[in-house]
């Protein structure tokens, strides 16, 4: 059985999809930008983009019941791999070994013009 997980603490959907599933105790994250949820702003920076990513994963993972320690693999899409170091720098402080599997690819382009998005999986 699935079940439909939203946090208000992230953004909405911007399509037709969700925020996030749970099936069979694994949560499947959509694809986060790093919009803020309460102000619709995105950060200019690819730090503070990096970061508003990561806070909207926080906030779906937590109104799952779940946390950073249960993530298992991540999908990192950046708009210019010259970001990897400082993406790298900052998801480096939400993990802790033994680290999640990653994949990350430069894309040409990505929704709103944002510099970075983040999809999740985890496990409990």
């Amino acid at each position: 059985m699935k079940k439909v997980i939203n946090s208000e603490h992230a953004p909405k959907a911007i399509g037709p999809y969700s925020q996030a599933i749970e099936a069979n105790g694994t949560l499947y994250i959509s694809g986060q930008l790093p919009v803020n949820a309460q102000t619709g702003q995105v950060p200019e920076t690819i730090e503070g983009q990096v970061e508003q990513c990561f806070e909207n994963i926080s906030a779906i993972l937590k109104a799952a019941g779940y946390s950073f320690e249960n993530v298992v693999k991540s999908v990192v899409l950046l708009d210019d791999l010259a970001n990897f170091v400082v993406m790298n720098e900052i998801y480096g402080k939400y993990y802790t070994a033994p680290h999640p599997a990653r994949v990350c690819y430069q894309v040409a382009k990505l929704p709103m013009g944002v510099k970075v998005e983040i999809e999740t999986t985890a496990v409990k």
